[in-house]
């Protein structure tokens, strides 16, 4: 009987504390939540690598016209009004030398049209911007592609860092529990002392872990409140209920390896990169070549010297003209030899970084197909650590086992949470990595995997 009343209050305890902790749970919920999308869109404004990227963008725009402005007549005008002073000595008709002094104002008006005709460099030059352009559109979007990626991960990072803090309390809610009921059993004559030392030293590391759960939630949030610049209270969690464990889709790799040699901004970027670099290659060859402008000019002066200074001419003059290079030094070939350079250097960082690719699409690939099987895997682990847990306080209300064995199952069923926690997680990253590499719209894997989290 004594036995019995024991047990009695020994349950009686643990559905106190499980009351109390729902109930502080409850009361501590928060009233609203930032959702995934609410990030994406937050650090989309407030990113400072985005931001850079579009003032890049920005920037390498304006090549365009100003390369097309140099092939454009160019006018000019030009005026002067000078004050000239003269002091001149000459002999006079008796040998003797003789100082004038003279003074009077010159002016001078020019206007000239010049029309480039043939300026190879320039023809270059004008290709060139636009292969600018499309590498800073490129490399635009490439970062645009990566926010995604990076919010998702920063995201998934802290809801994993506050999955890891829940599980550990309600670790230590369970030891705490297991502790009392321990002491209480030793008191009533038919616990040991064995059982309150293990319990103890659980207790003990659950508030290790505690404190090491609580620094890694702040350190995640930080991160994540950096990446959209605001503060960060609570997050939307993953509503396993709604999560669809989907494989890729084309399952092949080969077929996501293709997509992204075609459609990655990356590797639009590099492309664009080369031709520029051998469209540099034309700039540089040009300065061998003639140049040839068409040239349209009228100018006035007045008082242009001292013999006349009270004349004025008008000229008018419309021509061709050509500058034809004979020697620079070298300089000219050095420059085509540095460009020839810098177009070898261009190829091998875009083969490189497709080989990179390649290697990043099997990861991610391999992240969401192996991620589905490692989730379905988990889920049954966790159902089975569960039934252990309730086996194992059958079996100690019974008598057949220990609070060692409580524990061990106990614990057992956190870190399977947690593994499984990580794996959702890790699964979901996956998915929009691999998007993100193929250029696949951005905001849809966003939305998608928004939807999929607890409203």
């Amino acid at each position: 009987m004594a036995d019995s009343r024991s047990l009695l209050r020994l349950c009686g305890a643990w559905l106190r504390s499980l009351v109390v902790a729902a109930a502080l749970g409850a009361v501590c919920a928060p009233a609203w939540s930032l959702d995934l999308m609410q990030a994406y869109q937050a650090a989309l404004a407030q990113d400072a690598t985005i931001r850079a990227a579009r003032a890049a963008r920005d920037a390498a725009v304006e090549r365009l016209p100003q390369a097309r402005a140099q092939l454009l007549p160019n006018i000019a005008i030009s005026l002067g009004r000078n004050k000239n002073d003269i002091d001149r000595t000459q002999e006079n008709s008796l040998g003797q030398e003789v100082e004038f002094g003279d003074e009077y104002f010159s002016y001078n008006q020019s206007l000239q049209l010049r029309q480039p005709l043939f300026r190879m460099p320039l023809f270059a030059g004008l290709r060139q911007a636009g292969f600018v352009v499309d590498d800073a559109e490129a490399t635009l979007e490439r970062e645009l592609q990566d926010l995604g990626a990076r919010v998702a991960g920063a995201y998934m990072e802290a809801l994993l860092a506050q999955d890891a803090l829940d599980l550990v309390l309600k670790q230590k809610a369970v030891t705490t529990t297991q502790l009392d009921a321990a002491r209480k059993s030793l008191e009533a004559g038919f616990g040991t002392r064995t059982d309150i030392d293990e319990a103890q030293a659980r207790l003990d590391m659950n508030m290790a872990d505690e404190l090491s759960a609580r620094q890694h939630v702040d350190f995640t949030r930080r991160q994540l409140e950096i990446l959209i610049d605001q503060p960060v209270d609570a997050l939307a969690g993953i509503d396993a209920e709604r999560l669809p464990l989907l494989p890729p889709e084309p399952a092949d790799v080969t077929e996501w390896v293709r997509l992204a040699e075609e459609n990655s901004p990356e590797v639009r970027a590099l492309e664009a990169r080369l031709e520029a670099a051998r469209a540099e290659i034309a700039k540089a060859r040009g300065g061998h070549y003639p140049t040839v402008d068409a040239v349209a000019q009228i100018s006035r002066s007045g008082s242009e010297n001292v013999t006349s200074p009270s004349s004025s001419y008008t000229n008018r003059l419309i021509g061709l003209q050509v500058n034809i290079p004979l020697f620079a030094g070298g300089y000219v070939n050095s420059t085509v030899r540095q460009a020839i350079a810098e177009q070898t250097r261009a190829e091998e960082n875009l083969e490189a970084v497709r080989r990179d690719l390649a290697v990043r699409v099997h990861r991610e690939h391999r992240g969401v197909t192996e991620g589905v099987l490692k989730v379905r895997a988990l889920e049954q682990a966790a159902r089975s650590a569960q039934q252990l847990v309730r086996s194992s306080r059958r079996s100690f209300e019974a008598g057949s086992r220990t609070t060692v064995d409580v524990l061990n199952a106990e614990q057992q069923l956190q870190v399977t949470l947690r593994d499984l926690a990580e794996a959702r997680y890790l699964y979901l990253v996956s998915r929009v990595r691999l998007r993100a590499l193929v250029g696949q719209d951005r905001e849809r894997s966003v939305a998608e995997i928004n939807a999929w989290l607890k409203g």
